[in-house]
């Protein structure tokens, strides 16, 4: 996709309105991205207001892919862990918009994010999803490793339980170290 820029999300109006319109597709959509439908538009933009305020005290990243004017999909980098963590970072949240999916956004915005944790010093990423329609083929195509899974983790946006993926990776120093 070669119009396609991926740079960190910033609280303004008009991109809190599109990470609110985002998040509500994909949870009316069957994401398992921690909400359940419906959403509420003040419940979201309260959701994406926090996490570009932890964004801005440096605790997390949140990726945006722009398509021309348009948010095409985000991805967020966790970046607070205890002292006994510094060394790993976890995603969540990636999500693509239904009109722009099977563009190779997602996998951009994985990339993306694994590339700023090798910046921030990271050597391992985490990360999850649901063991019904998540996105497993995607991160293992990406290098992740399924850790295992645990049964009736989260509700499912429609409602009924679904487990969890667990998946990991190494990146950086700890990946060049295994080549």
């Amino acid at each position: 996709m070669n119009s396609l820029e991926i740079r960190a999300l910033r609280d303004d109006a008009a991109t809190i309105a599109m990470l609110t319109d985002l998040l509500i597709e994909t949870v009316a959509a069957g994401g398992s991205v921690s909400f359940m439908h419906p959403l509420s538009a003040e419940a979201a933009r309260d959701f994406w207001r926090k996490s570009l305020a932890a964004a801005a005290r440096g605790e997390r990243a949140v990726l945006g892919a722009w398509h021309g004017e348009a948010l095409a999909g985000t991805v967020t980098l966790l970046l607070d862990f205890p002292p006994n963590q510094p060394h790993r970072a976890e995603i969540a949240k990636l999500m693509t918009g239904r009109n722009h999916r099977g563009k190779g956004i997602a996998t951009a915005l994985m990339r993306a994010a694994e590339n700023l944790a090798v910046d921030k010093g990271r050597t391992l990423l985490v990360l999850d999803t649901a063991s019904e329609e998540g996105a497993a083929g995607l991160y293992e195509k990406l290098g992740f490793t399924l850790a295992g899974e645990i049964p009736d983790f989260a509700l499912k946006p429609h409602g009924g339980l679904t487990g969890t993926l667990i998946y990991w990776k190494r990146i950086g120093a700890a990946a060049d170290r295994l080549s």
